[in-house]
C-alpha cells in the first residue's frame, strides 16, 4: 500500500478520496493510483459509496494492484507510460 504521494506528502483519507473522485488536483498522474492504493490497502474503499468499491475491484482485476493495495509499478508504467507523454 502506498503511503505517500510523489512529492513526499503523506496520504490521508481526505486527499485519497479527493484524488480518486477528482475534486482535488493531482501534482503527478500516478498520484491517483497512489490514492487508490491507500483506499484499497486500508479497506476504506469498501466502506464508501458503491462506486469506490467497484472501482477498487476494477483496479485489482486490471492487475494495477493487489487486494492489499500493493501496486505493480512495472506493469503500470508499461501499460500507461505512453498515455503520460
Amino acid at each position: 500500500m502506498e503511503t505517500t504521494f510523489e512529492n513526499g506528502t503523506k496520504i490521508d483519507f481526505y486527499m485519497a478520496t479527493g484524488y480518486a473522485e477528482g475534486f482535488e488536483q493531482v501534482d503527478h498522474p500516478f498520484d491517483i493510483i497512489r490514492a487508490w492504493s491507500y483506499l484499497v490497502g486500508t479497506k476504506l474503499a469498501y466502506s464508501l459509496q458503491g462506486w469506490f468499491g467497484r472501482t477498487a475491484q476494477g483496479l485489482i482485476d486490471a492487475r494495477v494492484m493487489d487486494v492489499n493495495g500493493i501496486v505493480d509499478w512495472e506493469y503500470v508504467e508499461e501499460k500507461f507510460a505512453n498515455q503520460l507523454n
